[in-house]
């Protein structure tokens, strides 16, 4: 966990949250090179016919974040021919990366884990009489009480611990900046991939470990929009240690940073943006 809070130091510069939802572009070969981020990016102060398409609104200084769009399925030379492209919303995918923020929620996190179950009888729970062992005087030795006492073997435990509740409160937006910070520092790290479904025909794992190795996934938190997880992935990956599958809903900050690589579907990518972008402000109207 220090490891990956260590590769996070870096910080991405504050943009602006755009009105966003899943675009997919095709774009030619070579995949995310020079020319074709210079294409993309050349002109982000006007509308472009993407933009205008998808009801995008771009905004001065403002630079988008595209990735290239994976595949867990293997597609046909056709498709391969063309590379498609996710742009995501720098608001959730590029923020600024806060190692506080990060450090708060998995500590939160881990209190709420703890099950704060370890209990001690203190001496007026231990079974026994509570007869004086000796007299008080004329033993020469150390005086004693019942058989109860803290000092002697059997008895009961002077301030040992008793069920409790470790969980701490954190706000719900720090939550939410936490989740942006840790996603933010995926993509930076290079570290997270979207496919269009987590759709997988079949249910061998054989069949999804040899696509797996194929790709290079291994240690791989594979996260839907949906529902429910596809159930071709979920039961196949059942067998798979190293793999593993969750809701968009259900993804919490210590996972997203426990897990090595995250692959969403666009699903996800559009339940992030939902859930965790700014709020659109409606321009109120006034009668003269």
């Amino acid at each position: 966990m220090l490891a990956t809070f260590r590769r996070t130091l870096g910080q991405c510069s504050q943009v602006v949250s755009r009105r966003l939802s899943t675009v997919v572009a095709e774009a030619s070969k070579p995949a995310l090179s020079d020319h074709l981020t210079s294409q993309l990016l050349q002109d982000i102060t006007q509308p472009s016919p993407l933009s205008a398409t998808h009801g995008l609104v771009a905004t001065a200084g403002v630079r988008p974040i595209y990735l290239e769009l994976s595949s867990l399925v293997r597609s046909d030379e056709k498709a391969d021919s063309l590379e498609e492209l996710v742009e995501l919303d720098p608001h959730i995918f590029s923020h600024p990366i806060r190692r506080d923020i990060l450090h708060l929620c998995v500590v939160h996190y881990l209190d709420c884990q703890r099950q704060g179950s370890a209990s001690t009888k203190t001496r007026g729970e231990v079974r026994g009489s509570g007869r004086k062992i000796r007299p008080q005087k004329g033993s020469g030795r150390a005086r004693l009480g019942d058989g109860q006492s803290p000092m002697l073997r059997g008895g009961g435990v002077a301030f040992g611990p008793k069920p409790r509740d470790f969980a701490t409160k954190l706000n719900r937006k720090v939550i939410e900046m936490g989740m942006r910070v840790a996603l933010s520092a995926r993509v930076k790290e290079q570290s997270l991939g979207v496919v269009r479904s987590l759709e997988w025909p079949g249910l061998k794992t054989k069949d999804l470990k040899d696509r797996i190795e194929e790709l290079g996934w291994w240690k791989t938190l594979f996260v839907t929009g949906q529902d429910q997880v596809p159930n071709g992935l979920a039961r196949s990956s059942n067998n798979l240690p190293m793999i593993d599958t969750v809701r968009a809903a259900d993804l919490d900050v210590y996972h997203a940073l426990k897990w090595p690589r995250l692959v969403l579907d666009l699903s996800a990518v559009e339940w992030f943006e939902r859930a965790l972008g700014k709020p659109q402000v409606v321009a109120r109207e006034y009668k003269s």
